[in-house]
């Protein structure tokens, strides 16, 4: 443990990465002697790797049972900063990376970050986002903007919309996204859909994104602006969050961003980004690199820290394995009344799967009506199923 915890100090690190090393080992010295006790095998080379092993040792190692109640606030902190150091040197790395090594380093980091569930929920924004926010219906809307719920039917929506950055937390924006859609459409049509994104279109689609919150007397804030500007070209903006400003500003060099800091984001950030070799690469051919190349920035977000429950923490796979408990006075749905037009959408996009029979398909009718009461279509399904066979 001793030569772990001082290898660092022979390792080339940015000034960044010097200040995590020096505050992780203000917190080693309130946990020194648990530290110890745990054996170490592996002795990596590379800071991030280091901040993995570390982060990793805290995490599921360590004999919590003998920690006095003082001691978990620093085992705490150290785990975040092997998190932050982790997440620094990684985008510090994707500054230099060519394509090949920055495809490489997602397909390598595929599983831990649910690569695949990702692509589920890119896949699907991409169908969806040239239709105006103000014209969906509800489920569409909160995928687009980054706020799960359990009106996303899994047979449905099998991924967790907010990946890459929820917003469930920012309730001025979703009062403007439930009153006001169509002023958030009016910001996102000056980004176009396709091609270059200059500088005057994002400055335009802030202007009237800020518009927008003064219909309800609130300050328009980066975060769910950033998501909104990812969906609609993956290829070019990057997700913000208020648990990733820290890490993405010190890993690319720039100041810190703040809530307000919309001028920043795109001179600073984006302009980062945008002079990165990887991003920069032409279109590759082969199709599954072509689908990573189309969505490189926001793919930016799998250079983030993740561990072996990330994947696991998603809101689609907690929705899918939630038990069911079934009342007698609640048996006819549990998800409240849903709009004709909203149930027999959700059907309809459930019946399209491939494994769908013959005899279910001719069920439509029967169950948009169950979908409508509220039931989850996947639950009318399965009852479909094991009636008919």
């Amino acid at each position: 443990m001793r030569k772990l915890l001082t290898s660092p100090s022979k390792m080339p690190l940015s000034d960044n990465e010097v200040i995590i090393y020096q505050n992780a080992l203000k917190q080693v010295s309130d946990i020194s002697l648990n530290l110890m006790a745990v054996k170490v095998d592996n002795h990596p080379g590379e800071f991030n790797l280091w901040c993995r092993e570390l982060a990793e040792i805290c995490l599921y190692k360590v004999n919590r049972d003998l920690l006095d109640e003082a001691q978990f606030k620093p085992l705490n902190k150290l785990i975040e900063l092997m998190k932050l150091g982790a997440s620094v040197s990684q985008l510090r790395m994707s500054c230099i990376a060519p394509w090949p090594f920055y495809v490489g380093f997602l397909q390598e980091q595929a599983e831990i970050h649910a690569l695949e569930e990702r692509s589920r929920l890119l896949i699907f924004i991409e169908k969806i986002k040239a239709t105006p926010l103000a014209e969906m219906i509800n489920e569409d809307r909160l995928a687009f903007a980054g706020k799960h719920s359990s009106g996303h039917d899994t047979a449905v929506y099998n991924f967790d919309v907010e990946w890459f950055g929820g917003t469930k937390g920012a309730k001025a924006f979703h009062n403007v996204l439930a009153q006001y859609p169509e002023l958030l459409d009016t910001a996102l049509a000056h980004i176009p859909l396709t091609g270059e994104v200059t500088k005057s279109d994002y400055q335009a689609f802030v202007r009237d994104f800020k518009l927008a919150f003064d219909k309800i007397g609130e300050k328009a804030t980066l975060p769910p602006a950033t998501r909104l500007l990812a969906m609609r070209r993956p290829d070019q903006f990057v997700v913000l969050t208020s648990g990733k400003i820290d890490s993405i500003c010190q890993g690319v060099g720039i100041p810190r961003l703040g809530n307000q800091s919309f001028d920043d984001y795109f001179t600073a950030l984006i302009g980062s980004v945008r002079n990165m070799a990887w991003w920069r690469q032409d279109a590759p051919e082969d199709e599954q690199e072509l689908f990573l190349w189309q969505h490189r920035a926001i793919l930016l977000d799998m250079l983030f820290y993740a561990d072996k429950q990330t994947a696991e923490n998603s809101n689609y796979l907690k929705l899918l394995n939630k038990p069911v408990k079934v009342k007698a006075e609640r048996a006819a749905g549990t998800g409240g009344r849903r709009s004709k037009d909203t149930a027999a959408m959700l059907v309809d996009r459930a019946l399209a799967a491939e494994d769908i029979p013959e005899h279910i398909l001719a069920k439509r009718d029967s169950i948009v009506a169950e979908v409508e009461k509220g039931k989850k279509v996947e639950d009318v399904l399965n009852l479909m199923r094991m009636i008919f066979g």
